[in-house]
C-alpha cells in the first residue's frame, strides 16, 4: 500500500472540519504530549520523524505542527512530500523506500519516532525490521500505533467488531473495505502483539495514549530507551 492510499483511507473517516477529525486531533495532541514528556527533548535535540504523511490538514503532521524546534526535525516519507515540503519549509525531508534500511548512519539522531505507521508494513518479520531501524538510527525511540481495542477501529469507524479477525473481516466485507483486512495494508496492534515485536532484552515500556480510557485508549506507545545508563 502507498502512503498515498493509506493517507487518503485514513482522512475518509476523519473529514474536515467534522467530529471524526476532531476526534484524531485530540488524540495525536495527546500523543503529542506523552511524546514531550516521555522524551523530553532538549533544544539542540534531532528528531527524525518516521513515515509522515503527504495529506496536510489539522490532524496529520503533529509533530512538525507542534514542535517549536522545527529545524532539529527531519521528516521521512514515502511520497515526492511536496506538500509537505511546502507547508514545513524549515524541516528536512527526506523520501525512503517501504521495507528497506532507512538512509542514515547508526546513530544519526537523539530521537526517532513515528505515529501510525507500524501497523501498515506489512508483515510481523516487517514490523521487526521497522522497530530496528528505529533502534539502529537512534537511542530512544517513541513508537504509537492505533489500539485494536478502542471502540471504534480507526481507518474504518467500524465498531466493536474489529476486536477479533473474523468479525473484522465481516464488517469489512459487509461495508466494501475488505482490503483493510489484507495483512500487507494493516495489521492491528493489541499490547500483545506490541510486545510481541520489542527485541529480547530491551529496555522498553509499553504505554497507553491518545484518547484516555484506560485498557480501552485510543492509542499505543512504545519506548525503547537504549541510552548508557537508562
Amino acid at each position: 500500500m502507498t502512503a498515498e492510499y493509506v493517507d487518503t483511507c485514513y482522512y475518509e473517516v476523519a473529514q474536515p472540519k467534522s467530529l471524526g477529525e476532531r476526534v484524531v486531533i485530540a488524540a495525536r495532541d495527546r500523543i503529542y504530549n506523552d511524546f514531550i514528556a516521555a522524551c523530553k527533548p532538549q533544544p539542540q535535540s534531532t528528531i527524525l520523524d518516521i513515515g509522515v504523511s503527504d495529506v496536510i490538514n489539522d490532524a496529520a503532521n503533529v509533530l512538525e505542527r507542534r514542535y517549536q524546534q522545527r529545524q532539529n526535525i527531519t521528516a521521512a516519507g514515502l511520497g515526492t512530500g511536496t506538500d509537505f515540503r511546502s507547508e514545513f519549509p524549515s524541516v528536512d525531508y527526506v523520501q525512503i523506500d517501504a521495507n528497506k534500511p532507512l538512509p542514515f548512519a547508526d546513530a544519526s539522531f537523539d530521537i526517532a519516532t513515528s505515529n501510525a505507521v507500524l501497523e501498515h508494513v506489512g508483515s510481523e518479520a516487517a514490523q521487526h525490521r521497522f522497530i530496528a531501524e528505529h533502534m539502529r538510527v537512534a537511542a530512544l525511540v517513541y513508537i504509537t500505533v492505533p489500539h485494536r481495542f478502542f471502540p471504534v477501529e480507526h481507518h474504518t469507524a467500524i465498531p466493536f467488531l474489529h476486536f477479533t479477525d473474523s468479525s473484522f473481516r465481516f464488517a469489512c466485507k459487509s461495508i466494501g473495505k475488505i482490503s483493510w483486512t489484507d495483512p500487507a495494508n494493516l495489521i492491528l496492534m493489541s499490547c500483545y502483539r506490541l510486545k510481541s515485536l520489542v527485541p529480547p532484552n530491551t529496555n522498553a515500556k509499553i504505554s497507553y495514549t491518545g484518547l484516555p480510557i484506560g485498557p480501552f485508549s485510543s492509542n499505543l506507545a512504545l519506548i525503547i530507551d537504549q541510552r548508557e545508563g537508562a
